[in-house]
């Protein structure tokens, strides 16, 4: 196939140095920045520029932009899209995304497919993608109802090929539901987290649990921002049940209450043994 990668940022990069490593694709990239363009052809990250004459031509083509911007750029190009060609994209969110371009694709005649690899860091850039970034992990799946067998059978066959082991079919609405809590709700923690004053002092006093939990702290706000406005209904519904959590733990201590501290303590531990259980099963 001819695929084009527009955004070679982190995940755009790594999946244009994935494709290029694994398979005998030919993999053309657009990016805004002409320097990032330039370093991942000099990296033999991609074939070549894509340009709007290659865009045409394209069998696939993977949007790793911001979802308003993955929006504006299908919807521009839509019109002159190869017929029966595949675009997917990268985004945190779903619903924003799959709605809006699964009624463009209908109208113009390519098929598109929400995508959403489990996969990342806390940085950003082409200079942090991975050529094994997506080893092990699972990539999110979002068809449209009118999907075709083959399809998936090839984009399974794709996504395997450069490393992921587990395909996650789903619906716009679930994804949203869900990634609220596993990975916006965990930032917010983390970036809450390090606004302690103790924060600046932690050193010689922290180990893997302050490590763990402020992993995710440093983000893009700029993007973060997006994706949790596009999800609000679900993250506020996250935020407001930890801080429900949270406000029981602070009212045990405030009441020393020894019974409800260990009651809390012992009710999420086996909450977390129950669900590592689950997917050991």
């Amino acid at each position: 196939m001819k695929i084009g990668i527009i955004g070679l940022g982190l995940i755009g990069g790594s999946l244009a140095k994935a494709l290029k490593y694994n398979t005998e694709h030919t993999v053309l990239g657009w990016n805004r920045s002409g320097d990032t363009l330039l370093k991942a052809k000099l990296l033999g990250a991609i074939d070549g520029e894509l340009t709007e004459e290659e865009i045409l031509q394209c069998d696939m083509l993977i949007c790793a932009l911001y979802p308003q911007l993955t929006v504006d750029f299908v919807q521009k190009y839509a019109p002159v899209l190869k017929k029966g060609a595949i675009v997917l994209d990268c985004c945190g969110v779903k619903r924003v995304i799959c709605h809006a371009l699964w009624e463009t694709a209908a109208q113009y005649g390519f098929k598109f497919y929400g995508g959403h690899p489990m996969a990342g860091l806390h940085y950003s850039g082409f200079s942090y993608s991975d050529v094994s970034m997506f080893q092990n992990a699972s990539m999110v799946l979002v068809p449209p109802k009118d999907a075709e067998i083959q399809d998936l059978a090839d984009l399974k066959a794709l996504f395997t090929s450069i490393g992921f082991t587990n395909m996650q079919i789903t619906t716009p609405e679930e994804h949203d539901r869900i990634i609220a809590y596993t990975s916006q709700l965990a930032h917010v923690v983390s970036n809450a987290y390090v606004k302690s004053p103790e924060a600046q002092v932690h050193s010689g006093f922290s180990a893997g649990s302050y490590k763990d939990l402020t992993r995710v702290a440093k983000l893009n706000a700029g993007m973060w921002t997006e994706l949790f406005f596009d999800n609000a209904d679900n993250l506020i519904a996250e935020i407001d049940g930890i801080i429900a959590n949270l406000q029981q733990y602070s009212d045990a201590l405030k009441n020393h209450d020894t019974e409800a501290m260990y009651t809390l303590l012992k009710a999420g531990s086996d909450r977390k043994e129950q669900i590592d259980g689950l997917y050991k099963a």
